[in-house]
């Protein structure tokens, strides 16, 4: 008597890639990990920083270009195999060129932009951090838009040291992109005024 033919596992790509709409997944250290599309104060601080980069560094438009700016790019450490999902990105064009062709970028980026929610803070900063660290990702920040903080780290001899924690309004200039300055207060939702019950 045949045996039937074992059933096929989905490797954690395949899972991966098997995932609805609107969810975003990542493989991190073997796991895979999903998260659902970000509320919206997360999405309007990643598509204002990314605006704001884009012209200068990307197009050369009032700064010296020379990057790529990549919104939620899937990123390969490991093909198939270590994956992440940063919410914004950047390579120099002397490393990556060319930006690939299909959602596999397989060069460590120069520097990543997490935006913290409670349901990924404490993942970005245990599990992606040191990742980002290990695969030698020059520049790291975290930007949370609830606190309205972005925190800058740069990559020294393997291990993430503090550039500086902004608050709120200010006008900073961070590197990797000090040459242009960033006005915090563009990328925050703008609040709501309170009711005052008479």
């Amino acid at each position: 008597m045949m045996q039937p033919a074992p059933a096929h596992r989905p490797t954690l790509y395949e899972s991966l890639e098997g995932l609805p709409e609107g969810v975003v997944g990542e493989i991190l250290n073997g796991q895979l990990h999903t998260q659902p599309r970000p509320a919206v104060p997360h999405a309007i601080a990643g598509s204002v920083l990314g605006a704001e980069l884009v012209g200068p560094f990307q197009k050369g438009k009032g700064g010296p270009g020379g990057w790529w700016i990549i919104d939620e790019p899937e990123i390969h450490f490991v093909r198939d195999v270590e994956v992440t999902v940063p919410d914004l990105a950047g390579w120099r064009r002397e490393r990556m060129p060319y930006p690939p062709e299909d959602q596999r970028c397989e060069v460590a980026p120069d520097w990543v932009c997490e935006i913290l929610s409670p349901s990924t803070a404490r993942k970005d900063r245990e599990v992606k951090m040191p990742l980002y660290a290990n695969h030698g990702v020059r520049y790291a920040w975290l930007i949370d838009p609830i606190e309205r903080t972005l925190e800058a780290y740069r990559l020294d001899v393997g291990t993430w040291a503090e550039i500086g924690r902004f608050t709120d309004t200010d006008q900073v200039r961070i590197p990797p992109f000090e040459v242009v300055p960033i006005d915090l207060e563009d990328l925050w939702s703008p609040q709501r005024p309170r009711l005052v019950e008479r």
